[in-house]
Formats: C-alpha cells, sequence, structure tokens
C-alpha cells in the first residue's frame, strides 16, 4: 500500500510492519499525525473553532455540546477530558477558544495545559471583541502555533504505540470474525512492549468477577472502583449489556487480546501504565470512546463494528474492521479491513500503512466527530 496521508515518510518495502517515522513530541512520545488542535471550551465557541481551523492547514476542530450548565463531576471530566485530548501525541500544540462566561473557562484550560508543557495559546470571543476579530486572531494564533512547534522525525515502532480499541457491538461477526484479528494485533503491540486502551466498560458491568479475575495487582482494585461507580447506574449502552451477559468475558472481550487488565483510567485520563492492557471507563458509544482513547493516549484507533459505522476522530486515525459481510459489501469504501476475507496479518499491514500516513476511510472521507461522555444530567 501507499502512503498518501500526512506521515513524515513513505512506504518501504521490506519493513516492520508496525514501524514508521513518527513525530517527536517533548517527554519522549511519538505522534503519527501532527495537529494542531482548535479547542472550544464551551459549546458557545465551536463554530468560531471551526472556522478558525478551517483557515490553517494542518488544524482540526474538536466541537463538542459541553463546557457549559454542568456541575460537579460532569464540569471536572470535561475539564480533564480538555486536558487529556491536548496531550496525545498527534497534537503539536492547542489553541483554546472560549466565549468568556462559561464554566470551563478557556484561560484556565490554557494555564493547566501550559503547565503540563503542552505548546498553548488562548482567547476568548468576549474578550476579543465579537465573532469576526476572534476568527482573525485566531487563525494567526494557529498559525504561529503550527510554525513555533514543527517537529522533527523519529523512527518508531510498536513499542512507541498506545493502540486504542473500541467494539461498538458483540454482534456474532464482531465476535467470531473481527475481534479474533484485533486481539491479535493487541498482542503484538503489547508483546513489542507498547500499550493498548480498550474502551467499552459493558463486558466488566456484565461479568464483575470475571472482569476482577482478569485483572492483576493493583489493576484488581480498580476494577473494584469501576464497578462501584457504576453500581444501580443504567448503562450506557444497553445493547451491548445484554449481549454481553448472553456471552462469556473471554469472548466479550476477545479484541483486546489475552493479556491482563494492568489498569483502569478514569475518562479524560492520559494512560501511565507502561505496556499491556488498560481500560477506558467509557461506555461503547462510538464517538464517546474514541475521545475517551485519544484522551488516554492513543495515537490510532481500531474500531470493530458490525454495522459499519464511518464515523472517524479528528485527532486519530480511525482503522474500521467489520465481521459483518453484508456491512463489508454495502460499505465497501468505509470499511478498512473485511475481516471475512482478511488475516491477522491484512489487518497489521493496513494499520501500519496508516501509522506511516496512509489515509484511512475516515480520513479519506474526511468524516469526523468528537464528543465527551457525561457522568450525569446536564441543564
Amino acid at each position: 500500500m501507499s502512503a498518501t496521508g500526512d506521515g513524515p515518510d513513505g512506504e518501504s518495502a521490506d519493513r516492520d510492519p508496525l514501524s514508521f517515522e513518527g513525530y517527536e513530541r517533548p517527554g519522549g512520545s511519538v505522534g503519527v499525525r501532527d495537529r494542531v488542535l482548535v479547542l472550544p471550551s464551551v459549546i458557545c465557541s465551536h463554530m468560531v473553532a471551526d472556522r478558525i481551523a478551517d483557515r490553517v492547514d494542518g488544524a482540526v476542530s474538536a466541537p463538542h455540546d459541553h463546557g457549559c450548565a454542568q456541575i460537579g463531576s460532569d464540569n471536572e471530566q470535561t475539564e480533564r477530558t480538555f486536558l487529556g485530548v491536548a496531550r496525545n501525541p498527534n497534537v503539536a500544540g492547542t489553541l483554546v477558544v472560549g466565549l468568556g462566561c462559561e464554566h470551563v473557562q478557556s484561560d484556565a484550560v490554557a494555564a493547566q495545559l501550559d503547565d503540563l508543557g503542552v505548546p498553548v495559546r488562548e482567547l476568548s470571543i468576549q474578550g476579543v471583541g465579537g465573532t469576526d476579530p476572534t476568527i482573525e486572531r485566531g487563525a494567526e494564533a494557529a498559525r504561529d502555533l503550527r510554525e513555533t512547534t514543527r517537529a522533527g522525525s523519529t523512527a518508531a515502532d510498536a513499542s512507541d504505540l498506545t493502540l486504542g480499541i473500541v467494539c461498538t457491538d458483540l454482534a456474532e461477526g464482531t465476535v467470531e470474525t473481527a475481534a479474533p484479528l484485533v486481539g491479535a494485533l493487541a498482542e503484538t503491540v503489547t508483546a513489542a512492549g507498547g500499550r493498548v486502551v480498550a474502551a467499552g466498560i459493558e463486558p466488566l458491568l456484565a461479568d464483575p468477577d470475571a472482569a476482577r479475575a482478569a485483572a492483576s495487582g493493583d489493576a484488581a482494585e480498580a476494577v473494584d472502583d469501576l464497578l462501584a461507580r457504576h453500581e444501580g447506574h443504567p448503562a450506557k449502552t444497553r445493547t451491548v449489556e445484554r449481549a454481553a451477559r448472553a456471552q462469556p468475558f473471554a469472548a466479550t472481550t476477545r479484541a483486546w487480546g489475552e493479556g491482563p487488565i494492568r489498569d483502569v483510567l478514569a475518562y479524560g485520563e492520559p494512560a501511565t501504565h507502561d505496556r499491556g492492557l488498560a481500560v477506558v471507563d467509557a461506555p461503547s458509544q462510538f464517538t464517546e470512546a474514541a475521545t475517551g482513547l485519544v484522551a488516554a493516549g492513543a495515537q490510532v484507533v481500531v474500531h470493530v463494528t458490525d454495522e459499519g459505522v464511518p464515523t472517524g476522530h479528528p485527532l486519530a486515525p480511525v482503522v474500521k474492521v467489520s465481521g459483518n459481510e453484508a456491512t463489508c459489501e454495502a460499505l465497501a469504501d468505509d470499511i478498512d479491513v473485511d475481516a471475512t476475507t482478511a488475516t491477522a496479518v491484512d489487518l497489521r499491514e493496513r494499520v501500519g500503512d496508516v501509522l506511516r500516513g496512509g489515509q484511512s476511510r475516515t480520513e479519506a472521507h474526511g468524516v469526523t466527530d468528537f464528543a465527551i461522555t457525561r457522568v450525569g444530567p446536564s441543564m
């Protein structure tokens, strides 16, 4: 396959399938994309953020419906997620755009990012004096970030990866056909010293005893904490949890690989485990799961989908895998890997091509979405 995206190198005939030339970041992480993130701190500023990003090559926005009329844990989770996604290795720098009267203030978010060593700029619509001047000044700030954060390239491989995985359903084709290929990829990454982060906690909620048994060391306590947080709460994705209750835990988590759970991450929290598998406290709904995985540090996300959900994410390439023959036939241009005919090697090679800059199907179509899961109801 030829490298047709924005990676810093081209394709070589005889390379390790998961080797790539990545973008060096402070602290030693490696990006597979080089984005400037235009981050609205509140729903009220997301259209301005969109227009700023449209004017700057290499900039992407993350429109959402959060940051205002949220209280308590939801407010904290939104802010934590902003910090997490801005620290993803695919992000070179972040421009935070606020309105000026929201709960999650743009200047407070920018100050925290600056403390974390993230290249950051900030402005608010009320502070600048309106929509048009904010777009003009925001575009200048984003271009400045683009120029001042240009990264050198560095040789990288699976040991430098944080691979995100989410199955948005537990249909037969997902569990029996697609998940084994993804699980093999996860094991390749962890065996090389890389990290896997998995979203979709419904299997853990459906079988708490198996979830505890799958955890290693201190992670068992983290699993208990997760189960306690969700006890008595309605499932975010009811159909997935019902499907999980009807199947063995090993089957519903097959896409995560066979390694033990080494950590459980709060939604929006970056992964800190050295290698192996961590679970993100996120539902399996794709847009919310993908943002949780990106905040955890995933440079690329593998999405297993029976129905062929075509949506990607603005900050990380998404590789779509389906084990449904009808879906693969109907949505051939939206599915990266047809698991009904592909092998684990085929999936590994496709992901490797994307790591080296080849566009995933969602990137080629420009179809992305950004959403943050909620803890409770908001006004």
